[in-house]
């Protein structure tokens, strides 16, 4: 049984660079034939700012979006996260998006697409830490894009060869690793 991966497009700013990433990610991920990988943009969820009452540990959801939104997170073994960095840190779109929803994230695995003016590192290292309270683990490759080098005037998406090569091995981890959980899931 195939294990399916969620490629989470995490910014909704318009003229967004992570579209471009994100489609690439999916282009590479969607040759593979030991996972599917489907593109889910946040924006197309148009969550407000989070408006649920109950702290989403107690799986209480009463609003229709939080409702669709977990039902989308739920439907996936793994995560693919593609991420600005904005302020040494992720984007408030996508904070807020994992925020919505809690017991959907538990015991599956995440790996990293990141982008801005140091790769987006930081924007990972605080993901890192967000996944780990929602019992996510994260695998250690990751792709870094650098607005300077994988981009054509900071906005025109041209990533360097040697970042196919980074994604591949994100995404064999990323694989792996929500293949081992599975287990973990069943046994929960």
């Amino acid at each position: 049984m195939s294990v399916k991966i969620a490629i989470i497009l995490g910014s909704t700013r318009p003229g967004r660079n992570g579209e471009a990433v994100a489609r690439w990610a999916q282009e590479i991920a969607s040759q593979r034939d030991d996972a599917e990988f489907e593109l889910v943009d946040i924006a197309d969820f148009k969550l407000p700012h989070l408006d649920e009452a109950v702290p989403a540990s107690m799986g209480q959801y009463a609003n229709t979006h939080t409702q669709e939104w977990a039902q989308k997170v739920a439907s996936f073994d793994g995560y693919l996260f593609v991420t600005p960095e904005y302020n040494h840190s992720t984007s408030g779109a996508l904070k807020n998006a994992i925020d919505f929803v809690y017991g959907e994230w538990n015991n599956k695995a995440a790996g990293f697409v990141s982008y801005g003016s140091v790769g987006g590192a930081r924007a990972v290292e605080h993901l890192r830490l967000i996944m780990a309270e929602l019992q996510v683990a994260t695998v250690r490759a990751q792709v870094a894009l650098s607005l300077a080098a994988d981009f054509e005037n900071y906005s025109m998406f041209k990533p360097g060869d040697h970042q196919k090569a980074a994604l591949d091995t994100t995404l064999d981890q990323l694989v792996s690793w929500t293949k081992a959980l599975r287990t973990v899931r069943t046994d929960a």
